[in-house]
């Protein structure tokens, strides 16, 4: 048998009374313990902290009527019990400290006392599955009857019929143990290091960040939550621009970045700032910096060092004070070697250059992020959602394993969570749910790519501009070595994988040697290809 616990808000008016008629009125926190059939077990008694003399004296009322029910309580300060904010705030911080235990506790949110305001914000907390409970209303007797334990009626809402107004409410995010991080508290020493690093970084320099890594490592995510510290330090005032330099095209790249002047060329009828001048007084997020042209590169350097740069058309400079955070998947000195990317450019980025690692290289934070993506799950859509204790268990033990394959890292994570959370029913995930996931993701990574799609891996890798330029035929054969690499621990047993018809009718040769070179005739390392 679960043990029942009611959790309610002490009734400044309906539960007051010093004197012994106070046993002739209804109070309804009291009558709560004197419901016929209805045992409570332990009462959550939450007041505010001018109530003190009246909780002592309701809490020793109920000891005389239903000793063996516990009680305990929640000081919870509100200087405006009508203020919506305040009262949902401290509503909401009792139901993230509480302990739930729903597998052994039933819970029951009494909303018949408090303000209109907190029943509201009861709702919202318990529809949301904050609290993971019905709710329950006490009435005094209607039929003349003497009898001050009223009646009571359980609530068990419907979930699914008010998404509209949960939503609007619960999209809140949690407060960070590390503003970097985003509250994950992750395992991972090397990682731990670097953010506590990057963190130093962004409050004292001013200085470009040039952050690395696979696709779907979480760069992006990264660079604004760097905005946002250094905007809740005051060091900036403007936007945060991000854009994905993979997208810009010719002429138009120039443009998007820098600007244009009316009539700079066909089709320019009216002025445009760019992105450049849309990120004075913020930071600029320029996202696969590797893909830009070579006068890109030479405009970016000359704003980054001079902060001004001349728009497509103008016979003038603009300025723009801008902070910029870059992100590549590549690895720029080998592109500075091949002449690919300006070496002066690479040497300004390069003073905090900071490399995130794959997912499958950090699998002891796969368990924290877990938590973080059905947060973020349960802040978009307005669900909570949990894991019953052996579906978490199991999808764990899955996700750690060496065989979980995580090509597309936090990507492939957020995508797993959104799908089993959506499907779980009335917000816990079960075993059932987990092993169909398994089963998706099993047959995802079996086929090669992460989506089916090869192209996108090659797009993810070498971006479209160099994609364009490579035939069908190459496309495919570069795309299988790309997939032996990142299931390969070393570039000597990714070429026994690839080779390993051909080097048997070989009397002596060099696997690793063989790959090697078929890379560089795109310009790529194993370190690329594999995301180390």
């Amino acid at each position: 048998m679960k043990r029942r616990v009611a959790i309610g808000i002490l009734g400044t008016t309906l539960d007051s009374g010093r004197t012994d008629d106070r046993w002739k009125k209804w109070r309804p926190t009291v009558a709560l313990c004197q419901q016929p059939g209805l045992f409570i077990d332990r009462l959550e008694l939450i007041h505010g902290t001018h109530s003190e003399q009246l909780a002592r004296q309701v809490i020793a009322d109920i000891e005389q009527v239903s000793p063996a029910t516990e009680v305990r309580r929640h000081v919870i300060p509100a200087k405006d019990p009508w203020d919506f904010s305040e009262v949902y705030t401290g509503l909401r911080d009792f139901a993230r400290a509480y302990a739930f235990d729903p597998e052994k506790e039933d819970y029951l949110v009494n909303i018949t006392t408090g303000t209109h305001v907190a029943q509201i914000c009861w709702f919202l907390l318990t529809e949301a599955r904050f609290i993971p409970a019905r709710l329950l209303q006490l009435s005094p007797r209607k039929d003349g009857r003497d009898d001050v334990s009223g009646s009571h009626s359980i609530i068990d809402l419907d979930l699914s019929r008010y998404d509209a107004i949960a939503t609007r409410f619960a999209a809140e995010r949690d407060e960070a143990t590390s503003f970097l991080k985003s509250g994950i508290a992750t395992r991972n020493p090397a990682f731990n290091r670097m953010i506590d690093q990057i963190e130093k970084v962004a409050i004292r320099s001013r200085a470009p960040v040039l952050l690395t890594g696979p696709t779907g490592a979480g760069k992006s995510q990264l660079a604004r939550r760097i905005y946002e510290l250094k905007k809740a330090q005051r060091q900036v005032s403007g936007a945060f621009i991000e854009v994905n330099c993979a997208t810009l095209r010719g002429d138009q790249a120039m443009s998007t970045l820098f600007g244009h002047v009316k009539g700079a060329f066909t089709g320019a009828q009216n002025e445009r700032a760019g992105l450049m001048k849309s990120a004075n007084k913020g930071v600029l997020f320029l996202d696969e910096i590797g893909e830009l042209g070579s006068d890109e590169q030479a405009m970016c350097l000359r704003a980054i060092e001079e902060k001004r740069f001349l728009p497509v058309g103008a016979d003038q400079d603009v300025t723009s004070d801008f902070q910029l955070l870059a992100g590549t998947n590549r690895d720029l000195s080998i592109d500075v070697k091949a002449g690919k990317f300006r070496e002066d450019l690479f040497a300004r980025l390069n003073l905090w250059t900071f490399q995130l690692p794959a997912l499958r290289d950090r699998k002891e934070d796969i368990e924290p992020n877990l938590e973080f993506e059905l947060r973020r799950f349960s802040e978009r859509e307005g669900q909570n959602v949990t894991f019953n204790k052996e579906a978490r268990e199991l999808y764990l033990k899955f996700a750690i394993a060496p065989e979980a394959q995580w090509r597309a890292n936090f990507r492939d994570l957020s995508a797993s969570i959104t799908r089993m959370a959506t499907l779980a029913p009335l917000g816990r995930i079960n075993e059932e749910a987990v092993r169909d996931e398994i089963g998706r993701l099993d047959a995802v990574w079996r086929d090669g790519s992460g989506s089916g799609d090869r192209d996108a891996l090659l797009l993810d890798m070498l971006g479209a501009n160099r994609l364009g330029e490579i035939d069908p035929f190459d496309r495919a054969q570069l795309a299988t070595v790309i997939e032996a690499c990142r299931d390969s621990h070393s570039l000597s047993a990714a070429g026994r994988k690839l080779f390993a018809v051909s080097r048997l009718k070989k009397t002596s040769g060099n696997d690793a040697d063989r790959l090697r070179k078929y890379l560089m005739r795109f310009d790529l390392s194993f370190e690329d290809v594999a995301g180390r």
